[in-house]
């Protein structure tokens, strides 16, 4: 039976990351494809250790596994030691707040289980799902990243820096992937992309975004980054 493993990076996520763990337990995914979460913390300062071993042990016999970074390494960090823990077929990127919905892991999973690609990209700015409106200047952000990194890339993309991404395990464990904060998402689609007859599709999503009083922690820096790595990963280090 195949499996699906579910990447969850956290740093200070103990007030909620309860509210993600009972969604993607919910979640009945497609030809009863089962799941593996790997929960990353990232070396937080307040009670997320506690509050998912607290969620452990509340309920039973659950697939989910911890693992701890000694000192904090950023949000790339953590999902690269996601990734290297993973054991399923198919492996997906998931935050650890409530701004992506993971009912929705079997859109990205059909064009996969239905033989035709290898990596999909869940796109906010696709289709007729819901979307929180929040930040016009960080909409047009995204946007410009997304149309770099496509020029480079050859790829049609709208979405480059949505989290919700699947891969083939082995395809992605196959990467060299070097970025340990936000740049990440520009350094994955960089290599994927070059990965010989990888196929690539992209499908819509809905999304709860956060305010920063909410907790969101992408800033401007963080940006500027993801243009340093778009340039970095396209040209300087293929």
């Amino acid at each position: 039976m195949a499996k699906l493993s579910i990447i969850i990076p956290a740093y200070n996520e103990g007030r909620t990351i309860h509210r993600i763990l009972n969604k993607v337990l919910a979640v009945n995914l497609l030809e009863n494809v089962e799941k593996e979460i790997i929960i990353v913390n990232d070396c937080s300062k307040d009670n997320t250790i506690e509050a998912v071993n607290n969620f452990i042990s509340e309920n039973g016999n659950v697939p989910i596994r911890l693992v701890s970074h000694e000192v904090n390494k950023g949000k790339g960090a953590a999902l690269h030691t996601g990734i290297k823990h993973a054991t399923g077929d198919y492996l997906v990127i998931q935050d650890a707040d409530l701004e992506y919905d993971p009912e929705e892991y079997n859109l990205l999973l059909k064009p996969v289980l239905d033989g035709f690609a290898d990596v999909v990209y869940g796109s906010r700015f696709m289709g007729g799902n819901a979307h929180r409106i929040l930040f016009f200047w960080h909409t047009i952000g995204n946007k410009m990243l997304t149309m770099a990194s496509n020029m480079l890339t050859n790829l049609n993309l709208t979405d480059m820096e949505t989290c919700y991404k699947l891969f083939r395990t082995e395809m992605i464990q196959k990467l060299d992937l070097k970025e340990a904060r936000f740049g990440f998402e520009p350094e994955v689609t960089a290599k994927i992309s070059r990965v010989k007859n990888v196929r690539i599709y992209e499908i819509g999503i809905s999304y709860y975004g956060r305010t920063y009083e909410e907790g969101k922690k992408i800033g401007m820096k963080d940006a500027f980054r993801a243009l340093y790595c778009i340039v970095k990963y396209n040209i300087f280090s293929k």
